[in-house]
Parts: C-alpha cells; sequence; structure tokens
C-alpha cells in the first residue's frame, strides 16, 4: 500500500510503498477515508514531542475515519463495510492514518456519524475525547453549572463547548476578536479575553462567585488564570495541556480542585482504550441529534498534499480542523 513515512525528525513525510497489514486477532483492517491534521502531528515530525513516544520509521495520523475491510478473530462490532473512526494511532509506535489501509484495535473504533462524510468524521476524535475526558470524567458536568472554556472556537474548545451545552450547561468562552461568533453558534457567551481581566469577566459573568468548571484549553498563563476564575469549595479546573510549573496558592484558597487529561494514554499504554470506542459512540449519537458539528478549515487536501496541509496548521491560519481525504 502506499503510505507517508516520517524517517527523520525534521524533514518532510516521503511517500513510500509498504507492506498492506493484516486484521489481527481483536484488530479491524480499515481502508481509510481522511484523515485529520492536528498541531501534535507537526510537533511529532519535528521531534518535540517526546510525550508522543514515536518510533521512526513512523505513519503519522492520529485521527481516521474509513471503512472496515475486514475483522479480525475475537471482534464481533464490526462488519466489513462498516463506516468507523476512531483515534487510532501515529504515536508510540502504532502505525497511524496517513496510508491507504491501517489495522486497529477494535476497542478504538465507533460507528461514524451517518449525517457526516469521512472528512467531518475524521475530525472529530482527538478533539472530542479530549472534551470528554476532562469535562464529564474529570469535572463530571452537570446541567445548570456555569462553565468556561477557554479559546473556545479551538479544536478542543469548540467540542467542548458544544459538549458542556448538550449536557445543559451555562456555557461561556474565551475567544479572540473575531471569533465570538463561533462560540454563539455553538451555545456559547463569548469572552474577550484582551478586553477583560479574569477578575472582570468573572465579575460580570458569575456576580464574583467564579465558575463551577473552568476548561484550559491552551496552558501556560491561561492555566494560572484559570485558578483565579474558578468557584470556592466546589470548583473543577482541567486542563489538557498543563504540563508547566504552576503556582497553586490561588487553586488552594479557594478550595476548589484541578485535574489533567491526557488523551494518548490509551494508545501508549493499551489501558482504557475501550472507554475511547465508547465515547466516541457518544459523539456520534450527539452529532446524529445535531448536537455536535465540527469546524472544518474549507481547504480541502488530497494525501498527496499532506505538506501543504501542515504548512497550513503551523500557519495558525486554519479556520478549523484540516483534514486529508484519500
Amino acid at each position: 500500500m502506499k503510505a507517508f513515512i516520517l524517517e527523520q525528525f525534521g524533514q518532510p513525510l516521503k511517500l513510500a510503498e509498504v507492506p498492506a497489514p493484516e486484521a489481527g486477532p481483536g484488530q479491524v483492517l480499515v481502508r481509510v477515508g481522511a484523515s485529520g491534521v492536528n498541531p501534535l502531528d507537526l510537533k511529532i515530525k519535528a521531534g518535540a514531542a517526546g510525550h508522543a513516544k514515536a518510533v521512526l520509521p513512523a505513519i503519522l495520523g492520529i485521527d481516521l475515519a474509513g471503512t472496515v475491510e475486514a475483522v479480525g478473530a475475537g471482534v464481533t462490532a464490526f462488519r466489513a463495510g462498516d463506516e468507523v473512526y476512531g483515534l487510532t494511532g501515529g504515536v508510540g509506535g502504532v502505525p497511524g492514518s496517513l496510508a491507504e489501509y491501517a489495522a486497529v484495535d477494535a476497542d478504538l473504533l465507533a460507528l461514524k456519524p451517518k449525517r457526516y462524510s469521512m472528512r467531518q468524521a475524521a475530525a472529530i476524535p482527538l478533539a472530542f475525547i479530549t472534551a470528554w475526558e476532562g469535562l464529564v470524567d474529570r469535572a463530571r458536568v452537570q446541567g445548570g453549572e456555569q462553565v468556561l472554556i477557554h479559546a473556545g472556537a479551538g479544536g478542543v474548545g469548540h467540542m467542548a463547548v458544544q459538549l458542556a451545552a448538550a449536557y445543559g450547561a451555562d456555557v461561556y468562552a474565551t475567544v479572540s476578536v473575531g471569533k465570538q461568533a463561533i462560540v454563539e453558534s455553538y451555545g456559547a457567551v463569548p469572552i474577550d479575553y484582551k478586553s477583560e481581566t479574569t477578575a472582570q469577566y468573572v465579575g460580570r459573568c458569575t456576580g464574583g462567585r467564579g465558575f463551577d468548571v473552568v476548561y484550559d484549553t491552551v496552558g501556560g498563563q491561561t492555566l494560572d488564570e484559570s485558578f483565579q476564575a474558578v468557584k470556592s469549595y466546589t470548583g473543577r479546573v482541567v486542563s489538557c495541556l498543563g504540563w508547566g510549573t504552576h503556582a497553586l496558592a490561588p487553586l488552594s484558597f479557594r478550595a476548589a480542585t484541578y485535574s489533567g487529561v491526557f488523551t494518548l494514554l490509551p494508545l501508549l499504554t493499551g489501558q482504557g482504550r475501550a472507554h475511547h470506542g465508547a465515547i466516541l459512540r457518544e459523539a456520534s449519537r450527539l452529532a446524529d441529534a445535531g448536537k455536535l458539528t465540527p469546524l472544518l478549515d474549507a481547504a480541502e487536501f488530497p494525501l498527496s498534499s499532506i505538506e501543504e496541509a501542515h504548512e497550513l496548521v503551523a500557519s495558525g491560519g486554519a479556520q478549523g480542523k484540516v483534514v486529508v481525504t484519500l
């Protein structure tokens, strides 16, 4: 089969002919229809993502949508012809989705939303699973709570906004100027974080009480500010980029809690993979109910244009998720 290979960190991907995989026990052979491009792919390519434990030569591509070609021994949830999607590889030595076929652990897959194309479906897995693990698994978001999503128009952010809204929360989202309409369309109240201080918007939106849940998808100073925006006693801060050094005093003085999200853990350790499949089944349910819509950049890229797709993501000029179709 044809696949794009990363042979050396810091170098472009190379198109190569490699042996096609077969579905082993517990696996599904998928003919790849689309592959989502994530900032993490670019970090892996540059050799700047040690936590992803890439093993060279590597086939990158974390998000996948495609059609089942065959199933291995013990697989009963899928059959040939099923359209599936998932967060399936591209890290830890597991081949990713920038190839014509992928042999995937069946636990990582779910039937894709019926109302969405392969391209749309491939935009969902990493972002939605990360949103779910923060809001549902860690924060236990409840209807009626006030939830703040940082970078609500971003990849994880726009999924988190929709998920919190689906749970009946009162959703707010920090955004850059010009992106207010995006989060409003998803059900959130936009906050221009450059024109208001944390104290000012906490006072205006919550009467100074603080938000029940704050989801940081940015890291750094934004996580520090999250500790100042959360409600005392029952407040929960979650972050998918909490990798720096932070002062916990503002959080401790509020007697609030913090949880980290590391979405790659099941791929790297083999533990918890079935939960990822279960999360994506919920994503499909919400999508087919009209409650989850991925934000895609208008540019379309065939597999042969993977470097151009990477360049668009690296430039910061993409208006939504970039997806490569096969």
